[in-house]
């Protein structure tokens, strides 16, 4: 859409007095595109993928940095994003708007500890959510399932692309497709993973998750732009040990587990609401409007 506001301030028809055009960039798609790329040249079946990800990502950075030129304003989701853009253009008027969150539409239900029920929602014909499923299913669930042999992983999303086919009959695994609610899903999950090594901008799958008080277990990426700590809102892992450790961590049944499950949830839910339900980003882009200045053509 992006393309249209700038062809409609370019117009000549405007002369002197153009409107002003914000650029929402709510992915760094040139910088998604180069993790892509670099997450599929690790696999040589992969590489024709690749190939279109190094094309796709030279083709953003011409493209993005065209509209940080021509836009008075640019919204980033994300620090890690505000950077990536700078780079295209320094001059750019960049500020950081994170998404944002009804917290009132995610209620807390404690789930029922001895299901080990694992929980991973997303769009899953994109490349970045196809990766992560595709890493944990291999590399992840068998650990956990050597010690919790009933773990469930359960994957909801609308249109399951083909590449899920290979994992759709392991033991224990659940591709729902298109939902009516993820909120039964979210309810009854132990744990929310974010198991992704791709992607840009914040994650809002984990808004939903710290919004419903989960107890998460992600990759630094995964919730990469905000900034939660370790033990802290969350568990962090990026290796398939460390991540079947840190969810294991969380399906004990012993006090400790539980009443660390518990703290992660509240202080996540907390978390969520006191820096992304949309009482608190509103404000930040009424002052982006407030802040507007004319910038010159190039």
């Amino acid at each position: 859409v992006a393309q249209y506001g700038r062809q409609a301030v370019e117009h000549p028809a405007w002369g002197v007095d153009r409107p002003a055009l914000i650029f929402d960039d709510h992915n760094c798609e040139y910088l998604l595109q180069k993790r892509n790329a670099m997450t599929d040249l690790r696999t040589p079946a992969r590489w024709p993928a690749a190939l279109y990800s190094l094309v796709q990502w030279r083709k953003l950075v011409r493209y993005e940095r065209a509209i940080c030129q021509t836009a008075n304003a640019v919204a980033a989701v994300s620090d890690a994003d505000r950077q990536a853009l700078l780079q295209l253009d320094g001059a750019a008027n960049i500020h950081i708007v994170s998404n944002g969150i009804n917290m009132d539409e995610y209620p807390v239900h404690p789930a029922a500890k001895a299901e080990a029920r694992l929980l991973f929602t997303g769009k899953m014909d994109y490349r970045p959510n196809i990766d992560a499923v595709l890493w944990f299913c291999r590399h992840v669930l068998p650990l956990i399932q050597r010690q919790f042999p009933s773990a469930t992983f359960q994957i909801v999303g609308m249109n399951p692309h083909p590449r899920l086919d290979e994992i759709r009959h392991m033991p224990g695994v659940e591709i729902t497709g298109a939902v009516a609610s993820i909120q039964p899903y979210m309810q009854a999950a132990t744990v929310y993973v974010i198991p992704l090594r791709v992607g840009g901008g914040t994650r809002f799958k984990a808004l939903e998750a710290m919004a419903s008080g989960k107890a998460i277990v992600s990759t630094r990426l995964g919730v990469e732009g905000i900034p939660v700590q370790h033990e802290q809102e969350l568990l962090l892992a990026d290796t398939p040990t460390e991540f079947a450790a840190a969810v294991m961590r969380l399906l004990q049944d012993n006090a400790t587990s539980t009443r660390l499950a518990a703290q992660l949830g509240q202080s996540a839910r907390a978390f969520a609401a006191a820096h992304y339900d949309w009482q608190q980003i509103t404000p930040l882009f009424e002052d982006m409007y407030a802040q507007l200045q004319p910038r010159t053509m190039r």
